[in-house]
């Protein structure tokens, strides 16, 4: 058989139905198929996430540096009050990352979330703060770019009218890394405001916490990688010598970390 005119396999996809080529291939693939929300493993995902937030304050509690005495109130407002909020907006279904299930993302902002409401307390004494921290990162829980996050910090601490911005974030798997992006905005921030900024990253899987004055590292470091599991972004390995914290232990003081942020 001779191999037919390009104009056929145009014709004959648009008999089956499809204009363009792209429509094609999501329907013979059945990739234009999405499946609806699975309540009862959502409610499972959403019970982990007390779990691991239950185990974590028995550990803050036996190293007394717990933030609350109330675990029940704080999983109400960092957890439950939360996943009402974006299931009462009917963002769950919206939620994409990298072809994951809606349920896998929304737990794992969610785990970050609360984790970061958790320690942001305690970081905030470790780090001198005069003030409450103030929230200043770009999470709306009415909107559904709340989930594709900015390089924006998250809180904001101040000491003797100087303010440092707090990038917290937490790993679970082992791995820790800083994305390249972060780094930028650090250097940005302290040239427009003369501000520095801290990654307080939570290893929870080891039991540890790195603090990174990010403005520090060079945005040209030879060190950054693309790593698929960071999707596909350019990430620095965060090196041991910044954790100066370990979990079972009591919290460092200021001086321990030996940062210049104020």
């Amino acid at each position: 058989m001779t191999t037919p005119p390009a104009h056929y396999f145009k014709h004959y996809r648009k008999a089956l139905g499809f204009t363009n080529q792209r429509d094609a291939k999501l329907f013979l693939s059945g990739k234009d198929i999405h499946p609806g929300i699975d309540w009862e493993y959502l409610k499972s995902m959403i019970g982990r996430i007390h779990e691991i937030v239950e185990k974590t304050h028995t550990i803050a509690s036996n190293a007394e540096y717990a933030p609350t005495n109330d675990i029940n109130a704080f999983l109400s407002s960092h957890v439950d009050r939360p996943f009402d909020v974006i299931k009462k907006n009917g963002l769950i279904d919206k939620l994409n990352n990298q072809g994951r299930r809606p349920e896998q993302v929304l737990f794992s902002w969610l785990r970050g979330y609360a984790t970061a409401a958790y320690f942001i307390p305690v970081v905030s004494e470790i780090l001198e703060s005069d003030t409450p921290p103030k929230l200043i990162g770009d999470d709306d829980l009415n909107k559904p770019e709340t989930f594709r996050r900015t390089p924006t910090a998250d809180f904001l601490l101040t000491k003797n009218k100087r303010n440092t911005r707090i990038e917290l974030q937490s790993g679970f798997q082992g791995i820790n890394d800083i994305k390249e992006h972060k780094v930028r905005e650090a250097h940005r921030v302290l040239h427009e405001y003369g501000e520095h900024t801290v990654c307080v990253h939570i290893d929870l899987f080891n039991g540890q916490v790195a603090f990174v004055q990010l403005d520090k590292i060079k945005t040209n470091d030879p060190n950054f990688v693309t790593r698929q599991q960071m999707e596909g972004q350019s990430v620095l390995t965060i090196d041991q010598n910044y954790f100066k914290w370990r979990l079972l232990d009591k919290p460092p003081t200021l001086y321990d970390l030996e940062l210049e942020i104020y």
